[in-house]
Parts: structure tokens; sequence; C-alpha cells
């Protein structure tokens, strides 16, 4: 354990308990012929009464306990009257300061009821000793142990105050960084959405213009030319709407891709020579923008997964607004999962969309389709999102 020194405010009362009980021998030594040696004594008394108080941090209640048998030590060699307030008062202030108001109390209980004793079996009139002697030394003390307990506490409140100050900056660190990793998690999927499908589209028309090159097609090798264009653009359309983010300084961001644009999405993969039917019911423009966004990445890692590892010769997209939820469907007829078994990667494909579909409340399923081929279902509610 840290030991604990004696601070300044402890040498001080020292000082000024000394200079107490000091001024209370010399007041009270010449007149009544006492002794030179009782004298000495006295002040002998009182360097330790004073001295007991640099200690008095480090161990509260021995020190206090020390002080009151060394007042009735004093008061048996019967050496001048010092009273109880002068050397004990400081004790018992650093006691309660010290969170030792049990025993500051009880000690000054038990010095007050012997004073009293004492007085009254001297013969003292009681009048005098319990209305008045008991009355003002009891409120002394109790006085004295009220004010340590009263800075104890407020330092107490202090460091509480401070700590939960300490508590919330550090939560505050935390949310922050949690905003952080949230929004890094988020760019992460616009870019793989991003650059996943549009790299499947690239790779698959450049796989078309030169069979189309090989074949002698000039006309067919210019198309496919032309939809890996329309890829490129397309991706650096989001890249910027996903770049804004982190640019506030460079005017508004491109709105992020929504339903809108399923047909532009399509065409892109029809253009390879894959068949793909869109149907789209209900009302898509009245989405919010949150659920638009998503159920069109869904439907572009359904197709890019289609493109790259399915096999498929057509596949059906399907989107319906009914009933306050927006259903999405893809099928394809290609090899399915292998073995029946789906696989999903942290962070990436499936997973990534289907982190998304849950942040706003929906599901998504994935597995074979009936007959053959692979299905991805999501299912969005439009309610939740746009509240």
């Amino acid at each position: 354990m840290q030991a604990v020194r004696p601070t300044r405010v402890e040498a001080l009362l020292g000082v000024a308990v000394f200079c107490l009980v000091a001024v209370a021998v010399i007041g009270d030594a010449g007149p009544d012929g006492r002794s030179t040696t009782g004298t000495v004594t006295a002040f002998a008394f009182a360097v330790g009464f004073g001295a007991l108080l640099v200690a008095a941090r480090a161990w509260p209640v021995p020190v206090l306990l020390v002080t009151a048998v060394g007042i009735v030590v004093y008061y048996v060699l019967d050496l001048p009257p010092i009273g109880l307030a002068a050397p004990i008062a400081a004790a018992l202030y650093v006691a309660a300061e010290r969170g030792r108001v049990v025993w500051a109390v009880g000690v000054a209980g038990c010095l007050l009821a012997a004073s009293i004793g004492v007085r009254l079996a001297e013969g003292d009139d009681p009048a005098i000793v319990l209305g008045l002697q008991l009355g003002s030394e009891a409120a002394l003390v109790l006085a004295v142990v009220a004010l340590g307990d009263a800075v104890r506490s407020r330092r107490a409140l202090r460091a509480e105050l401070a700590r939960q100050a300490d508590a919330a900056e550090e939560e505050r660190r935390r949310e922050a960084a949690r905003q952080v990793d949230a929004e890094r998690v988020r760019i992460a999927r616009e870019l793989h959405d991003t650059l996943g499908h549009t790299m499947s589209v690239v790779t698959l028309q450049a796989a078309v213009g030169e069979e189309a090159l090989a074949d002698g097609k000039p006309a067919d090798a210019q198309a496919a030319l032309a939809a890996i264009g329309t890829a490129g653009a397309g991706a650096m359309t989001e890249l910027r709407a996903t770049l804004g983010t982190l640019r506030r300084d460079t005017g508004a961001p491109e709105p992020a891709a929504g339903l809108d644009r399923l047909p532009a999405l399509v065409d892109g993969v029809r253009s390879g020579g894959l068949p793909v039917e869109l149907r789209v019911d209900g009302d898509t423009a009245a989405l919010p923008a949150v659920v638009a966004t998503t159920a069109y990445r869904v439907v572009q890692e359904a197709l890019t997964n289609v493109l790259r590892h399915a096999g498929a010769t057509r596949v059906t997209v399907a989107v319906e607004v009914s009933g306050g939820r927006l259903r999405v469907e893809v099928v394809d007829d290609g090899r399915g999962a292998p073995g029946g078994r789906v696989a999903v990667e942290p962070g990436h494909g499936l997973h990534g969309m289907t982190e998304r579909v849950a942040l706003l409340g929906g599901e998504v399923r994935v597995g074979d389709a009936e007959g053959g081929g692979f299905r991805v279902r999501a299912c969005l509610p439009v309610g939740r999102a746009a509240t």
C-alpha cells in the first residue's frame, strides 16, 4: 500500500495545538505555585500533542487514541489544566476527515464522559458542569468532527464527479471509434459491391469481345467495348457517391444507386449474353432512399454471384412492394450451391448483403432454387425504414 505523507495542514495543526496547550500551561503555571518540573512536563506534553499530528494522516485512529490517553495521563499527573478541546480537537478533525467518524465520536464521547464524571466527583456544581461546560465542549467537539467529515465528503464528491467526467469522455471516445468503424465497414461494402459487379461485367464483356474478334465480328466486339465503357462510367458514378462522404468540402455527393437504376444494371448483364428478366410490381419511387439503395445492392450482389459462379443461362429478377414490405428475389438456373451448402464469408458477398438488410430490420434467405439453380430472397420493412 502506498505510504501516506503528512501535508502542510497536519503540520500547521500540530503547531496550533502546541501553541494553544503552551499558552494554557503558561497562563496557569505561575500563580498557584506549581513546580518548575511540572511546568516542563506540561510543555513536554504540549510538544507531544503537536508532534502526534504529523502522523495523523497515515494513522488517524492510533494518533487519536494516543492523544486521548495522553490527556488522561496529563490530568492524572496533576499538571496545569488545559481543557479537552485544545489537545484533542485537531486529532478529531483529521480522524473524521480520513473517514473515521465513528472512532472520532466514540473517543470524544468517552473523554467528555470521563471529564464530567471527574468534575462531579470533585464536587463541582452540577448545573455549571452539565449545563455550561458539557454543552460548550460537546458543541465544539461535534463541530470539529462535522467539519472534518464535510471536508471528506466534499473531496469524495469532487473525485466522483471527476471519475464520471472521465468515464463520459471515455464513452465518447469509444462511440466515436464505433462510428468510425461502422463508416469504414459501410464504405468497404459500397466499394466491394461496386467494384465486384463492375469487374465481373468487364471480365464477361472482355471475353465476349475477344470471342467476337476471333470470329471476325467487329460489331459485336465494339458492342462489348461499349458495354465495358458503360460499366466503368457507372462504377465511377457510384465511387464518387461513396467517396463524397469522405470529402464534405467538395459539395453534395452524388445520390446513391436506387431501384431506378435496376434497368441499367440488368442491361449491363444482358449485354454480356446472359438473358435477364426483370419484373417490378408496386410503387418503388415512393420507397425511402436507404431501402431502395439496399434493395439495389442485393440485386447487384446476386447478379455478380451469378456472373462469377453460377454458369447460368437465364436469370429472373423480381421486385415487389406490397403490405408495407419490399421483396426482392433473384433466381438463376445455374449449378446452385456446391453440395447444397451456401458459403458465407464474413465481410464479403452474401454476408455483406445480409448485414445491409439486417440493419433495416429485414432478412435474407439464400439457397438452391426449386428445379435447380440458386435463389436469393430479401424482405425489407418499408415502414420501419421510413420512420
